[in-house]
């Protein structure tokens, strides 16, 4: 029999224990937690786009197409772009970046890019330090200015990440 096992969180942890005293035990309600996951229907799978691209002709009236221009426009892309990421995000998925996003998106990943760098490095500088007998002082300022950064920054890409579906729903 195989065994599947995960971390949580402390307090997850005292929450399931309450509720699995209600359910048998915590293998019971496991158990049964996953044979419900395999019954349920499955969730739709994207496929990944293969073949070459199709051209596809659209017609629109020249108010229209004003209106796609615009829009197009606003968001930074071509009238074409527009259109296929509409299209795509109804097909599959629901991110498409407009350039602007894009470049939000990539700073925001080289920002906390550079903060892992820099958390490695002081992984590293403990160890070595551990390792050469010397005690480690933490700088827990430091700490506390990284978390900020980090939240700052995870918040920007929920916002950006949002923002975005929210626009290729039709809620913005």
């Amino acid at each position: 029999m195989a065994l599947i096992s995960l971390r949580v969180s402390d307090e997850v942890a005292a929450e399931f224990s309450a509720l699995a005293a209600t359910q048998r035990g915590k293998s019971a309600l496991l158990r049964r937690l996953i044979a419900e996951a395999l019954a349920a229907p499955a969730p739709r799978i994207l496929e990944c786009p293969v073949g070459r691209p199709e051209k596809v002709t659209v017609r629109f009236r020249e108010s229209e197409m004003r209106q796609l221009a615009e829009v197009s426009h606003q968001r930074g892309m071509t009238r074409t772009g527009w259109i296929v990421a509409l299209v795509r995000s109804r097909l599959a998925s629901p991110v498409q970046p407009s350039p602007g996003e894009h470049e939000a998106l990539r700073a925001i990943v080289r920002e906390l890019n550079r903060i892992g760098g820099n958390i490695n490095q002081i992984a590293r500088a403990a160890n070595v330090s551990v390792l050469q007998g010397r005690a480690v002082e933490p700088d827990l300022s430091a700490i506390q200015e990284a978390k900020l950064v980090i939240e700052k920054e995870l918040a920007q890409l929920r916002n950006a990440l949002n923002g975005n579906m929210d626009y290729w729903d039709g809620r913005r």
